[in-house]
């Protein structure tokens, strides 16, 4: 049985009120793979009662927002599996004409900035109501942001959406105990002790926190005054993101309030994230879209499994390790075959897993060898500049996994189209057994350049590590009488990258590799990442350095015109900024990936490394 969506389906199950109602920017579709559901199970398991209103109608009289009335609880909230800003505008800027979490595909069904919008609503309607906002919109805009879109430095979503209270990161464990402090009625008190929300304070109460657990940021006015203090905010921010028991609690003045963020709990247990992924999904989209088409998302996933969250390559662009975290919290093998059964006896199921994958799918059951030593990192990636002398990145738990899932009746073969980090090869049959068993004839990766000081920006691996994979992957191939393809995936326009560069990689790649390249993507600088600070501020912020940054449209064009010369016609961008470049080909998503794999829990989107 489906969450109910309409009040006749909250009356079919015999309730005469709701616990939580969740607003999300997305279809409803039941499956792991979607935030709203994966809350939505598992309040339910808990014994509350749970309504998703999705993708409201935010531009008539609202009645999407009171067909349900007022919930007991809360509301709560999410933009959906992807940025809304990165949903509805390419990397130029452009307006997209579809959405791959819309039925049909179609666009228009969510506002820009859903989160804030829908926030807005609810608080107007309902202002006694709480209202709690998640998901990789709120979370990746939780403090001082720039807002590539607008061209600025935005307050946190708090400071403009009205919300109560804000969870970031992968929300599981927090959204039950926020229900559990809501059963009696809203209090403050309670839900400000809990670990990874943020909400907004006055001085009264950040003047009673204890000085050792805090860290004081420069405010959003100071930020906007000067790029440096922001650059030196994010520093602090991600150091303590990627902290494997983080302990201070961070504030920032904005306006005559401050945002208070409480330290992110540790990952889930391998048990929380197998229950996560074990309740009651009908992994469908709801009934009430038959006959609207399909849903490109869905169908891009229905017949994949996700073995484990977070990643600790920590490239500069991606979003991943902000909102999943750094360390590797893997499902048991249990869990993981009992979905592989259930896929496989799914209506349309020929036999093919499209992904066993993750945000990399080669760190399962990865991580330091010395806990000791992990508790002590503050390093943002494990594998940049070079692959932590620490790290355990054996694969054979992952090689026996494989051999597992394509032991499962009906699975006659089982693809790995989830990023692959080729800086983690650990001399086993690793690459061998994916090229056998799990490729479809094209393995694609991403180098993302060539050029050494770009890649140092951008946290990547040598190149010289692309052209090694690519002679063992020739080498294979002929071994095996495989005529397969390696597929190269590179962006443009990263901080630090010039037009220059950009000859340079097309020299060796188009030259004397001689690949044909199907996607060079022009940079997002999307909120939270090391890239769009550099891009906002001009230099690297770690250290002080200055950083070319290819801002205009003209530079954009000129730097991916070594590869792609079709001109781009589309809707005019946000705040009238003008666009002239080329359309991109491939990968536009807040975390530079090509597909269209949520960034919300309960996983990543992923990608070819």
């Amino acid at each position: 049985m489906f969450l109910p969506t309409t009040i006749k389906e909250v009356r079919e199950r015999g309730w005469d009120s709701l616990d939580v109602i969740l607003f999300s920017g997305d279809a409803y579709i039941d499956h792991p793979a979607f935030g709203a559901a994966v809350v939505g199970r598992l309040l339910e398991a808990e014994g509350y009662r749970v309504a998703i209103v999705p993708q409201p109608n935010w531009r008539d009289d609202l009645r999407d927002f009171r067909k349900l009335g007022a919930p007991r609880l809360f509301f709560g909230i999410s933009g959906g599996s992807m940025d809304s800003m990165v949903n509805h505008y390419t990397a130029n800027l452009r307006l997209r004409h579809d959405d791959a979490y819309t039925p049909g595909g179609k666009a228009g069904f969510r506002p820009d900035r859903a989160v804030t919008v829908y926030s807005q609503i609810l608080k107007r309607l309902y202002p006694h109501v709480p209202v709690v906002i998640g998901g990789i919109e709120a979370s990746l805009r939780r403090l001082t942001h720039y807002d590539y879109w607008s061209d600025a430095l935005k307050p946190s979503i708090l400071a403009e959406s009205g919300a109560d209270l804000l969870i970031y990161g992968m929300g599981e464990r927090v959204v039950q105990q926020v229900a559990r402090a809501l059963r009696n009625g809203y209090n403050a008190k309670l839900l400000r002790r809990i670990r990874q929300v943020a909400f907004l304070a006055d001085e009264s109460y950040v003047a009673r926190l204890d000085p050792a657990a805090t860290i004081r940021l420069h405010s959003y006015e100071e930020c906007v005054r000067d790029k440096r203090a922001f650059g030196e905010n994010f520093t602090v921010i991600e150091t303590q993101s990627n902290l494997m028991e983080p302990e201070a609690t961070l504030v920032e003045p904005t306006g005559d309030r401050y945002v208070v963020v409480t330290p992110p709990n540790a990952t889930l247990t391998t048990e929380e994230l197998d229950h996560s992924f074990d309740l009651p999904y009908e992994r469908a989209p709801h009934p009430r879209y038959r006959g609207k088409g399909d849903i490109p998302a869905w169908e891009m996933i229905k017949f994949s499994v996700n073995i484990h969250r977070g990643c600790f390559g920590g490239c500069s662009f991606c979003t991943i390790s902000a909102h999943q975290g750094k360390f590797i919290n893997s499902r048991s093998e249990r869990s993981i075959l009992d979905e592989v059964r259930r896929v496989a006896a799914m209506p349309g199921f020929k036999g093919y897993l499209s992904d066993v994958g993750a945000p990399s799918a080669n760190m399962y059951r990865m991580g330091g060898r010395d806990r000791e030593l992990c508790r002590k990192c503050r390093r943002p990636s494990c594998l940049h500049p070079a692959k932590c002398p620490n790290l355990c990145n054996d694969h054979r738990p992952l090689l026996a996994l494989y051999e597992k899932i394509r032991a499962v009746k009906g699975i006659k073969k089982a693809f790995i189209g989830s990023g692959i980090r080729y800086d983690l090869f650990d001399g086993s049959d690793y690459l061998e057994t994916v090229v056998r068993h799990h490729t479809s004839g094209r393995l694609k990766v991403a180098p993302e350049h060539t050029e050494e000081r770009v890649l140092a920006l951008m946290r990547k691996p040598p190149f010289a590590l692309f052209e090694r994979l690519n002679d063992d992957f020739r080498s294979i191939c002929r071994s095996n009488g495989l005529n397969y393809q390696l597929i190269p995936y590179f962006i443009s326009s990263h901080p630090g990258c010039t037009e220059r560069d950009m000859q340079a990689l097309a020299g060796k790649v188009l030259g004397r590799l001689h690949f044909t390249l199907e996607q060079v993507q022009d940079l997002t600088p999307t909120p939270m990442t090391l890239s769009s600070v550099m891009f906002y501020t001009g230099e690297n912020p770690y250290t002080g350095e200055k950083v070319y940054v290819a801002r205009s449209q003209e530079e954009k064009r000129r730097q991916k015109g070594y590869f792609f010369r079709t001109a781009e016609s589309g809707a005019r961008p946000p705040q009238g900024r003008r666009t002239t470049a080329p359309k991109g080909v491939g990968r536009d998503s807040d975390t530079g990936k090509r597909d269209v794999r949520r960034s919300a829990p309960p996983h990543g989107k992923s990608r070819k490394r």
